[in-house]
């Protein structure tokens, strides 16, 4: 439910003309946070579906993990300095460690888990 500018004034006016002045600012506040709900909740709906790795109500816990992991392996491949790093920590060598890091991406917590029926 979203309320306009209109809807707004059109309660104050109707305190003011009761002379309950003091209630205005509870009330503007209210539509204020109703408004802002729903727009926060539309933008974030936005995003969800623009983008893969932000969810969604039914996003499991192994969906977010394995999203998580990705991003993780992806920004340690995208900088230079944190794969030198690994590569020394393991002894191996950068490529080696990027080879690694890629298989690592394709199932980084296991296979999924049973989705249970619903019949």
């Amino acid at each position: 439910m979203t309320y306009r500018k209109s809807d707004k004034r059109r309660v104050v006016k109707k305190l003011v003309l009761l002379g309950k002045s003091s209630l205005i600012k509870p009330v503007t506040c209210l539509l204020r946070t109703m408004t802002d709900r729903y727009n926060i909740h539309s933008q974030l709906e936005h995003l969800q579906s623009k983008y893969i790795g932000t969810g969604h109500a039914d996003t499991s816990k192994w969906e977010w993990l394995v999203n998580q992991h990705r991003d993780s392996y992806c920004s340690y491949m995208g900088h230079f300095d944190l794969l030198n790093y690994f590569s020394v920590a393991e002894n191996e060598t950068k490529a080696r460690v990027r080879f690694n890091l890629m298989e690592k991406m394709l199932q980084p917590c296991g296979p999924p888990a049973d989705k249970p029926d619903d019949a």
